[in-house]
């Protein structure tokens, strides 16, 4: 049967990732199916297509100026549910909120829970992204049993781990296909909260010897560190480690022996559309950044906390981006191999001494990474910060620090890059060219580009 090709919702949308930075203008297309999406790719126009899900890459990645951009989210159908052996068949355009909805009434639950829950698992997949349980359960990719994936040349594909073109795909930013389902091996939980040991660390050698020789006993650990803290403060951090909550742990009256799996996510009132000057300016910044930590409990065992409260705090409020002002925010995520705790600490020493305004950024230990050329994730040390655009200086300082990290071995992630110099990237990934001789061969009419790979070469 034929299948007509959709028309653009819109003759062209404006598009931009959670960092508000870098808008771009593309055609929309809203595939239904499987059969919609391929007959997109089959008349990309001259500047290719790429899928997006819900827009919460912070750079580039799902963007595509000028072309064609898939919004995958109409793919959204759970297709079907193994609780016993712990595996779920979906559709790309799934959020992992959506998932959580679903699965933990059944004592399931996702295997990596990054920083936001409104990610759809086609772009956790493209981005091969990882959570507070990275050092432990490695990044998403690892748990993927096989992917359907619309490859260039219209062929829709079952790709499994062990292949280069699933390594490719995990990481891949959506260069290689369109991702349209996945299977997942999930985890099995018995209540919907987590048991949370809380501790302060008076500084940045404290944190990464706490991190370091107690992270094996956690299945999540995080830690917020100061980046306004100087002197002998600097790199104070509080630092949040926690197991799924099983049900003979939760006290005699507590409520959620009733519901023991409910999901209650929290909703607060949404930023406003516009803050002038967004909430972080230096001062304030620095007071929270204080308060923060001084309200933090010196240690504390064994909380109970709900799910949604522990791992994404900041969903709860509606377009939180837009506390970062007018301008949006410039996100710098890096890791470091283990050994080069030196180069750690003069970047935090750095960015201290600029006093810019940032909140406490989120600083992990990392265990296993990818197979993928492009994943991110390597052993070591993993930081993630965000910054007000128009910060004097903000671009030569990040240019310097990408530099110094790819010198270390280290890496940027690119789905949170919008400003990553070409010449550096080869540096951070060595199996670059492995990863582009495997796109020339898939794609050689450059079907698939984004605004990510058109600027970095990919």
């Amino acid at each position: 049967m034929a299948v007509e090709t959709r028309v653009p919702d819109d003759d062209c949308e404006a598009l931009t990732g959670w960092g508000r930075t870098a808008p771009t203008l593309a055609r929309v297309y809203r595939p239904r199916g499987p059969a919609e999406a391929a007959a997109a790719l089959r008349a990309p126009g001259p500047r290719g297509a790429i899928a997006r899900g819900l827009g919460r890459a912070h750079g580039d990645a799902a963007q595509n100026a000028g072309g064609t951009v898939l919004d995958m989210t109409g793919l959204d159908r759970i297709r079907a549910v193994d609780a016993r052996a712990g595996l779920v068949d979906c559709e790309a355009g799934v959020s992992l909120h959506r998932l959580m909805e679903v699965l933990l009434p059944l004592g399931r639950f996702v295997p990596v829970v990054p920083a936001t829950r409104y990610v759809t698992v086609g772009g956790a997949v493209a981005a091969d992204v990882h959570g507070g349980n990275q050092h432990v359960a490695g990044s998403f990719g690892r748990h993927v049993v096989s992917l359907e994936l619309l490859t260039p040349d219209g062929e829709i594909r079952t790709v499994r781990p062990g292949t280069p073109l699933f390594d490719a795909t995990t990481g891949g930013m959506g260069l290689t296909g369109v991702i349209l389902s996945a299977v997942l091996r999930l985890p099995a939980v018995e209540t919907s909260l987590v048991r949370v040991d809380t501790e302060r660390a008076r500084d940045l050698d404290d944190l990464l010897a706490r991190l370091a020789g107690g992270d094996h006993r956690y299945a999540y650990s995080t830690a917020r560190v100061d980046l306004l803290a100087r002197g002998a403060a600097t790199g104070r951090a509080v630092l949040t480690r926690g197991d799924p909550a099983p049900y003979d742990a939760l006290p005699r009256r507590h409520p959620a022996r009733r519901a023991p799996l409910a999901f209650r996510p929290a909703r607060l009132p949404a930023a406003p559309p516009y803050v002038p000057g967004g909430l972080l300016g230096g001062t304030p910044a620095g007071l929270f950044n204080a308060l923060w930590y001084r309200a933090s409990p010196r240690a504390a065992t064994g909380r109970l906390r709900p799910l949604s409260g522990f791992f994404h705090p900041l969903d709860a409020v509606p377009h939180w981006n837009r506390l970062y002002g007018p301008g949006g925010s410039v996100p710098y995520r890096f890791v470091l191999p283990c050994g080069r705790e030196e180069v750690l600490r003069g970047i935090v020493r750095r960015i201290a001494g600029r006093r810019w305004p940032v909140l406490p950024a989120v600083l992990q230990r990392f265990g296993p990474g990818g197979p993928g050329p492009l994943s991110f994730a390597l052993p070591g040390w993993s930081l993630s910060l965000g910054l007000p655009t128009g910060l004097p200086g903000l671009g030569a300082f990040l240019d310097a620090l990408d530099e110094e990290v790819a010198e270390a071995g280290g890496r940027v992630h690119l789905a949170g890059d919008a400003r990553v110099r070409p010449e550096v990237l080869a540096a951070m990934y060595p199996r670059l060219d492995e990863f582009r001789a495997l796109r020339a061969a898939l794609d050689p009419g450059s079907v698939l580009v984004s605004d990510l790979s058109r600027r970095l070469g990919l």
